[in-house]
């Protein structure tokens, strides 16, 4: 990876001498950047208070987009009454039918981000899902609800590279956790309101099989709630629109068009593949590490619910808000703690410390994960439910903040895209199914749901205790590869 006029042969033997002479004068590679002051060149940081502003934009858009994207948690049963389906199909709905487009469709997309306007990318993005989101009312058949998930999947994969990019913008590095873990709040607020918002109207529909809506006619009772959480995204969507482009900030290639203004250069796919190929294994630590925790928290999320109905014999609006108040605030104050501790070991000096935060977090989750769903009390399985929740969500801010820190920005995009590719494919479209087809092949028990909780959530946080740890050393190399690339492409 070259920047305009270098010779690509050479690029490799001017970061080594460069690394040798920092050897040679007795110093240590410098931080990237941490302190909240602008690098040379740059225009200053914008205001606190609207950056933060931005960041509750965000925050509203990522909640609806777990809303959408999480609300079939809570209609198990009635979906699959209503369609006549299995565990394993109703695991598709809620994970693979939207993970696979909203995967693909994440890779062009994070290549748009890093060059054109990101906050319209966001805008349209939302726009997409909350109509498809809708659609999901009005489907017949299995079939038909399943292209609309895909539908979900598209818009919604818009949002999260672009809304790293923009924050890491908005902020100085040594803020980026902080500020992604309080974006990454949508995750989990999102998902519990889905549950309570969820919860409450399965309760209101209690007993009807369908229901009459002006336009669209006759529907079954469960997908009125595909409109009450769909249509109002359309209103954020607009809002969204409204948010100012940041400037890009640290290395970016850019050249003159006809009208004689500057205009941000793509980087080369090759430079990208190049760049990410020399930090792999820390890519893959990080990333598969980070997907393994997503895999674990989106398929007990999936599926607590219809164990608290199958296992404790609770209705389905109670499990949904009881679960849903316990994921925002045990949710969402793991994920503010995670990002605020990656910063906080940052400024410790440890420059692993983001990679660090998904190790602690994925330890302190195992020992409630591998008892709640054996014991007979229901609010005692509650009771630990919640400290599951709470540190099973520390990867959110950290894992986004460490791909920040160790790519150049106009790779950060594609970088995110990536992450996300993987994150979501590992994580969404396989955790639900996991535990389904235990329960289905294994089991071959409804009522085992309970045991493939246990063990399958168990032994993924065990994996990706492993894999995280494989990763540390290698994290900290890769700031440092990072440091050395910028020196050697900044050079006039």
């Amino acid at each position: 990876m070259t920047g305009p006029g270098r010779d690509d042969d050479n690029i490799n033997d001017e970061i080594g001498h460069i690394a040798d002479d920092m050897i040679e004068a007795g110093t240590q590679t410098p931080a990237i950047h941490d302190d909240t002051s602008p690098a040379a060149g740059e225009p200053p940081y914008p205001s606190r208070l609207y950056a933060w502003y931005v960041v509750g934009v965000l925050v509203l858009a990522y909640t609806f987009s777990f809303i959408d994207r999480q609300i079939l948690s809570l209609l198990v049963v009635p979906i699959r009454r209503d369609l006549e389906i299995s565990d394993t199909e109703m695991s598709l709905l809620i994970g693979f039918a939207f993970a696979l487009f909203y995967t693909i469709c994440g890779l062009p997309i994070g290549r748009a981000v890093d060059v054109k306007h990101r906050i319209r990318i966001i805008s349209i993005g939302i726009a997409f899902w909350s109509v498809m989101t809708a659609l999901c009312g009005v489907a017949k058949t299995y079939w038909q609800l399943f292209l609309f998930r895909m539908g979900v999947g598209v818009g919604e994969a818009a949002l999260s590279p672009a809304a790293y990019s923009i924050l890491s913008d908005y902020f100085p590095p040594n803020q980026r956790g902080a500020a992604l873990g309080v974006y990454g709040m949508g995750v989990y607020i999102g998902a519990g309101l889905a549950l309570v918002i969820g919860g409450v109207v399965v309760k209101a529909v209690s007993g009807v099989e369908h229901t009459v809506l002006p336009i669209v006619g006759e529907v079954y009772a469960w997908q009125v709630v595909f409109f009450v959480v769909g249509l109002p995204g359309l209103l954020v969507a607009l809002w969204a629109l409204t948010l100012k482009e940041p400037v890009r900030r640290g290395h970016t290639r850019k050249t003159v068009d006809a009208n004689g203004r500057e205009v941000l250069e793509s980087v080369p796919v090759k430079d990208v593949v190049d760049y990410m190929r020399a930090n792999s294994l820390t890519l893959f630590s990080h990333h598969v590490g980070y997907a393994l925790c997503a895999m674990m928290a989106y398929g007990v999320s999936a599926w607590i619910p219809t164990f608290l109905i199958r296992t404790h014999g609770w209705e389905a609006g109670d499990a949904g808000i009881y679960y849903g108040i316990i994921v925002v605030i045990f949710g969402t104050a793991g994920v503010v703690t995670g990002g605020w501790m990656a910063d906080k070991l940052t400024e410790m000096g440890y420059r692993d410390g983001k990679l660090r935060v998904l190790l602690y977090g994925a330890l302190a989750c195992i020992p409630f994960t591998a008892v709640y769903p054996f014991l007979d009390n229901a609010w005692v399985a509650m009771a630990l439910i919640a400290p599951s929740t709470f540190f099973a969500t520390f990867c959110t801010g950290a894992g986004p903040a460490g791909v920040q820190e160790i790519m150049p920005n106009q790779m950060r995009g594609q970088a995110s895209a990536f992450m996300i590719f993987v994150v979501t494919i590992i994580g969404l479209g396989l955790g639900p199914t996991a535990i389904a087809v235990v329960t289905d092949a294994v089991f071959a028990d409804d009522n085992m749901l309970y045991a493939s909780l246990g063990i399958v959530a168990t032994a993924i946080l065990v994996i990706a205790v492993v894999v995280i740890w494989v990763g540390l050393d290698a994290y900290k190399a890769s700031r440092d590869y990072l440091d050395e690339w910028v020196a050697v492409h900044e050079k006039p």
